[in-house]
């Protein structure tokens, strides 16, 4: 473990000769390239040539003094760059070599403390050589100090590992806190922006508003002006006819035509009115959309329409249910039929006479519905085009619609009929629920003899009532009894209608 001074002493030297070798070398050996110019041997022969070649040597001592310049000043300059160098590694040397002398400095200590933490066990051990309890002793004494040492390390490795645990943790608290505080600034922000929003809906609803009282009172105007124009008119027909009839005959006549144009004016302007007022609902209707802001929205519209002051109650519930039923029509997704059904529960949970008026509209227009089937007979019947549109069939240019199309209609009214049984809005009441279904599914079954003729179409709206739009709340409902009713449709009803169409001799 000891290093020896001697070596360090040789090193040392030889480092200085290996310096001084390189400080002496700094010079270059050009001696060769200083030529004399003090000689007379040029002016001599100067006299003895001509001008010319002495021009040319004139220009040639030139030449020669010039690079001789150059290359002086470049050895010059290189002997300073080699001088710097050379202090700069002298330096570095000497700071390397201070190195070394600390490094050594300090293995000599640690040699020294070692040597000095073993003698003791060393001497005691050449002690107790002859002395073996005393030898057990130390050797205890030495496991005690080695059991110390090691319990030392494992306690700063417990520290260590605490601390670590301690940064980590703290590093966690801070991304928790910065992910927290991001948060709540994301939450912030977009309340900001729901914020204004709903101020530029409100801004853009009293804009609309303000600009349908504008048009109100521009209607009103001239429903006013037109009044009077029209009783002017009355007016003037009356002195007029006063001064040529007499006034016992034609202030009668007269009196009755006023009367009947204001009433045809009135009608008019009602009419009008009632068909703006229409096409606001339908508007409403055709823009609903599978998205729960937007059922909100058209619901919230469809109330303030039908409970406008402007138009009568009744009148705009009416509206609104045909409105509905002549656009389940063109939906053909299941999305926008149960959107649909959301906006009908959300507006007749606020206007119950809705519901009414609606499944009224949806029974006209649907008979099966109900369900209801009227058989054909020649008595009750003059023609099939009478009992055609008897059962809902429509007419179009004199001619009734094909069966495809009946029963393709028939099938958008029963999957809106199956949607809104089944539709149920949290705080919200569905007034023709689940329980109207169920009664649905009966009656249905009941009327099996009544209906015997049309079993394809009977299926059809089976399937489309109680397979794809209610099956599934039906189900939950009511469980076991709904099983029973499927296996019932499966065995019995099919069955049943199969017999009943072979002893009839009817097709489908």
């Amino acid at each position: 473990m000891r290093v020896s001074d001697e070596s360090d002493t040789d090193d040392d030297s030889q480092e200085e000769a290996d310096n001084y070798s390189m400080v002496s070398g700094r010079r270059f050996a050009c001696d060769e390239l200083y030529m004399s110019g003090d000689s007379d041997d040029g002016y001599h022969l100067k006299d003895k040539m001509g001008l010319a070649e002495g021009a040319m040597h004139e220009l040639l001592d030139e030449f020669q003094l010039t690079v001789l310049e150059e290359v002086r000043s470049k050895i010059s300059s290189l002997e300073t760059q080699l001088v710097y160098e050379n202090d700069s590694c002298a330096s570095l040397t000497t700071k390397i070599d201070r190195q070394r002398d600390l490094q050594q400095e300090r293995e000599r200590k640690f040699d020294l403390q070692y040597q000095r933490t073993i003698d003791p066990y060393v001497e005691s051990g050449s002690r107790t050589a002859g002395n073996p309890q005393l030898g057990r002793e130390m050797e205890k004494a030495l496991d005690n100090h080695l059991t110390a040492v090691q319990r030392d390390h494992e306690h700063i490795s417990q520290l260590e590992e605490r601390k670590i645990r301690d940064d980590a943790a703290r590093e966690e608290a801070k991304r928790k806190e910065k992910a927290f505080q991001e948060e709540k600034l994301r939450q912030e922000r977009i309340k900001v922006e729901e914020e204004a929003r709903l101020k530029a809906e409100m801004a853009e609803r009293a804009k609309a508003a303000a600009i349908e009282a504008e048009k109100q009172a521009a209607e009103e105007a001239a429903s006013k002006r037109a009044t009077e124009t029209l009783r002017d008119t009355a007016q003037n027909a009356v002195q007029d006819s006063k001064a040529t009839l007499g006034p016992s005959s034609s202030a009668l006549d007269v009196k009755k035509e006023v009367q009947s144009s204001e009433n045809k004016a009135l009608k008019e302007r009602a009419n009008q009115n009632y068909n703006k007022h229409g096409q606001n609902i339908g508007r409403q209707i055709k823009t609903i959309s599978a998205t729960v802001e937007n059922v909100r929205t058209r619901a919230e519209e469809l109330v303030k329409l039908i409970s406008s002051p402007g138009v009568p109650q009744s009148i705009s519930i009416q509206l609104f249910a045909e409105k509905i039923v002549s656009n389940c029509t063109n939906q053909r997704s299941f999305s926008a039929i149960f959107a649909i059904s959301r906006v009908i529960v959300l507006v007749t949970s606020k206007i119950p006479l809705a519901m009414d008026i609606l499944i009224a509209e949806l029974n006209r227009v649907c008979i099966y519905t109900i369900p209801k089937h009227i058989s054909y007979s020649e008595e009750a019947y003059k023609t099939k085009d009478t009992y055609f549109k008897a059962i809902g069939y429509e007419e179009d240019n004199g001619k009734i619609e094909s069966i495809d199309d009946y029963v393709g209609r028939l099938s958008c009214y029963m999957k809106l009929y199956g949607a809104l049984v089944q539709t149920e809005v949290g705080g919200f009441q569905n007034l023709h629920g689940l329980t109207e279904g169920w009664a649905w599914l009966a009656r249905f079954l009941n009327a099996l003899l009544q209906i015997y003729t049309l079993q394809s179409r009977c299926i059809l709206f089976l399937k489309n009532f109680g397979g794809q739009m209610a099956g599934f709340a039906l189900y939950r409902r009511y469980r076991n009894q709904f099983e029973k009713l499927l296996r019932i449709v499966a065995h019995d009803f099919l069955n049943a209608l199969k017999k009943a169409v072979q002893s009839h001799g009817a097709r489908n």
